[in-house]
């Protein structure tokens, strides 16, 4: 599902003695972590925060479609799909937004007169 975006199957991924792993990785969402606007800055350029973003939602879309098929197999609690599931939604949502601030700002500067 997720894994198929990146071009790699998701059966793939999850076959094997790995399984687990990720389903008991899966219980703790990992959020993006935010440069801080006040202090000072310690990381790179602008595309390696916006990569570290993506990275981080996808992550957590990564956990939430495992911590699903989890418990489809009966190995989850349902408290902890909702709680991996509300985050992989927030982390898309906090995605969406962000992309459709970059489209903005782009199309208002190829707007803008030279």
């Amino acid at each position: 599902m997720i894994d198929v975006i990146t071009g790699a199957g998701a059966t793939s991924r999850l076959a094997g003695s790995r399984e687990t792993d990720v389903a008991s990785s899966a219980a703790m969402p990992q959020m993006p972590q935010m440069p801080s606007a006040m202090g000072p800055q310690s990381s790179g350029s602008f595309s390696e925060v916006m990569q570290s973003l993506g990275v981080g939602a996808m992550n957590n879309l990564k956990a939430a479609e495992a911590q699903s098929l989890a418990a489809v197999r009966g190995e989850a609690v349902t408290r902890d799909v909702v709680d991996a599931v509300m985050a992989g939604e927030r982390s898309l949502q906090t995605a969406t937004a962000i992309r459709d601030k970059l489209v903005t700002a782009y199309l208002e500067i190829a707007r803008m007169q030279i």
